[in-house]
């Protein structure tokens, strides 16, 4: 690795770690250089700004994303089961290193309701390939009523990632969102 990619990967992972591992979305980019031990035109000639360092911060953490819901839906044994390998990705992707209390491209859109076109982008990228691979999963199990359950699916999905902001009693686990998953899908394929 050049000194170059090293540098970009420390300001990748310190942006991660202090914006959507601890949380601090409004974070000032001071915080973020500290982490990375670089300096302030260090960030600026390697990403040109704090929204664009964000933005990669997000395409990476989509690539990292799109990887586990992959494994999960490879290691399925049929079409129900890959559709449902969403929930088993979820819970893999928080338990991993980098996991964090919420969804970084949730917290993205709720902090910059009119986000720069890169952080759009990110957010937007996200948003779609979640729309897009549920309906592509739900055909094979729904037919007809896929664009349906795909859409209910991503509520599910989008709120297991919502409620685990709400603070006080801890919120259902990944088991309550997996039970509604399961009862929507046997309703849409006339198993339920």
């Amino acid at each position: 690795m050049t000194t170059r990619e090293s540098t970009r990967t420390r300001l990748l992972d310190a942006a991660e770690d202090v914006l959507f591992v601890d949380g601090a979305a409004d974070a000032p980019v001071d915080r973020i250089l500290e982490r990375a031990g670089v300096s302030p035109a260090t960030l600026y000639r390697a990403y040109g700004s704090k929204e664009d360092l964000v933005a990669a911060a997000l395409d990476r953490r989509f690539a990292a994303w799109i990887d586990t819901w992959d494994a999960a839906v490879a290691r399925a044994t049929d079409d129900r089961g890959r559709l449902l390998a969403v929930l088993d990705a979820l819970g893999e992707f928080h338990a991993g290193p980098r996991g964090a209390r919420w969804c970084a491209f949730l917290g993205t859109a709720a902090e910059h309701p009119d986000p720069p076109p890169a952080l759009a982008a990110a957010v937007r990228q996200d948003s779609d390939a979640l729309r897009t691979r549920l309906l592509d999963l739900s055909r094979p199990v729904a037919g007809e009523r896929a664009p349906d359950l795909a859409e209910e699916l991503l509520l599910v999905v989008t709120g297991h990632l919502a409620l685990r902001l709400r603070p006080g009693r801890r919120p259902p686990g990944l088991a309550v969102a997996r039970r509604v998953a399961e009862a929507l899908v046997d309703r849409a394929s006339g198993a339920g």
